[in-house]
């Protein structure tokens, strides 16, 4: 009669997403691919459905890419893939440089093609999602500036297919409305049942929630049955070569305000409307700080911007700019994303949140915020357009902001050094049960060697 120990009583109890993927040899994977994204590649095959967030650069499109071709083998039905607008040729163009195959770029079912078929957020809804066997949200995180009634109609009209997988760069740690989206979407557990096996509601606020001091280890542990988390390879004991970001400096420019009637200095602004008001102030000096950069340079500009009347007057006053808008017709969004990718655009000005998120412009190594809105998430992933694996330059980060706004700019650094702080607790929370889940993945017959040298090749 084999004896059960208390631990391992303990470790039954535990609670884990159950595989329900196929297993495959990692010869059969696309051999462009490293031997750590064919590891995660494998993985989330066999789990079937999970989350792979990792840092900006590490080939999160070759692997979300290569998931779908082998799950459309498998099933013999059409994957799709959900993206940003900016993102879907980028994608394609990528599917072709790693030869993945045909991949359809859609605007309706009507376009859907057998394998891998690809079209942006905004056009779900032109769509048989029963037609697909597998569905990739790339840059998923993107979600949360959707409405929770679009996010739930995406979970619902997904809720029977039985592949997905969820890709964006590393979540912050603390961000647990993406973390309830995520497992929510995969099928893991319901949001609501998330909240209530890990954390307690913090206070009279309703939108707070905190983790609960004595499960914070297994809450980090339970999620690595589902989702791979780092924003190196090296953090999980893979060492490779050419995965060290350049250096990154940012640069606060600060331009004068006037006082207030009656003051002898300008008093900084507080409330929203005060920030509203300082901003629209404070927009030609800006604007001229930001034009004075560009036009003196010969290399190419990235200029962010939250709002239109910022983007008319910098786009004016930028030589050989291009403004993207909101409003533009799509084509001439991802032309644009294109040819500034490849040199062709001295200065693009348009908003992180058409650009921010999955563009790849390695080809570029300075970066304007004409001013900062109080969002960390937005201002991150729009560094990270730049300052990603394969930049071979430093970066440089200009934040332009007035005297008055100073007090956005000290929210932002405290949201850093927080998300700094909780990711380093996080990645050492998960690394053991992530490093486990891999190598329960790995067949016998394979020669894992996690720490096996790897070339980065240039970017072309």
């Amino acid at each position: 009669m084999n004896r059960v120990t208390y631990s391992d009583f303990l470790k039954s109890k535990a609670i884990a997403a159950k595989p329900s993927g196929f297993d495959i040899d990692k010869s059969e994977l696309n051999r462009n691919m490293f031997d750590f994204q064919k590891d995660l590649c494998r993985w989330a095959l066999k789990k079937g459905k999970s989350a792979i967030l990792i840092g900006c650069g590490c080939g999160k499109t070759i692997i979300q890419l290569e998931w779908a071709n082998q799950v459309s083998k498998h099933t013999g039905l059409p994957v799709l893939i959900l993206a940003p607008l900016s993102v879907v040729n980028q994608t394609a163009k990528e599917a072709r440089k790693f030869d993945i195959g045909i991949i359809h770029v859609c605007r309706s079912q009507d376009d859907v093609g057998d394998g891998i078929n690809i079209t942006n957020y905004e056009m779900i809804e032109h769509f048989e999602t029963s037609a697909f066997s597998g569905i990739v949200l790339d840059e998923s995180s993107i979600l949360k500036s959707f409405t929770s009634k679009t996010t739930g109609r995406l979970t619902d009209l997904f809720i029977n297919t039985p592949y997905k997988l969820l890709c964006s760069a590393t979540i912050a740690p603390n961000d647990f409305t993406e973390i309830g989206t995520t497992c929510e979407f995969l099928g893991i557990m319901s949001r609501t049942e998330m909240l209530a096996t890990y954390f307690v509601h913090d206070g009279g606020k309703t939108s707070d929630w905190r983790l609960k001091k004595a499960g914070r280890s297994k809450f980090w542990e339970w999620m690595a049955t589902w989702a791979i988390c780092f924003n190196n390879p090296n953090e999980l004991g893979y060492e490779i070569s050419g995965y060290d970001l350049p250096e990154l400096h940012i640069k606060t420019i600060i331009t004068k305000s006037k006082a207030d009637d009656y003051e002898l200095f300008p008093k900084v602004a507080e409330t929203l409307q005060e920030r509203r008001d300082a901003r629209k102030e404070s927009m030609s000096d800006r604007t001229d700080k930001a034009s004075e950069l560009t036009n003196k340079s010969p290399d190419t500009w990235l200029c962010w911007v939250d709002y239109n009347d910022e983007s008319a007057i910098l786009h004016k006053k930028c030589r050989g700019s291009v403004e993207v808008k909101g409003s533009d017709d799509p084509a001439f969004k991802a032309q644009s994303s294109i040819d500034f990718a490849e040199g062709k655009i001295h200065c693009l000005v348009s908003k992180p949140s058409i650009f921010g998120f999955g563009s790849n412009f390695q080809s570029c190594h300075n970066m304007i915020f004409c001013g900062l809105s109080d969002s960390y998430e937005r201002f991150y992933q729009a560094v990270r357009r730049c300052w990603r694996f394969g930049q071979d330059k430093e970066v440089n980060a200009y934040i332009i902001l007035s005297e008055k706004e100073v007090n956005i700019l000290k929210n932002i650094e405290r949201k850093q050094a927080q998300m700094d702080e909780m990711q380093k607790e996080m990645t050492a929370l998960m690394k053991e049960v992530t490093m486990s889940e891999i190598k329960n993945t790995t067949r016998i017959t394979d020669t894992y060697n996690p720490r096996k040298e790897m070339n980065i090749p240039k970017w072309t």
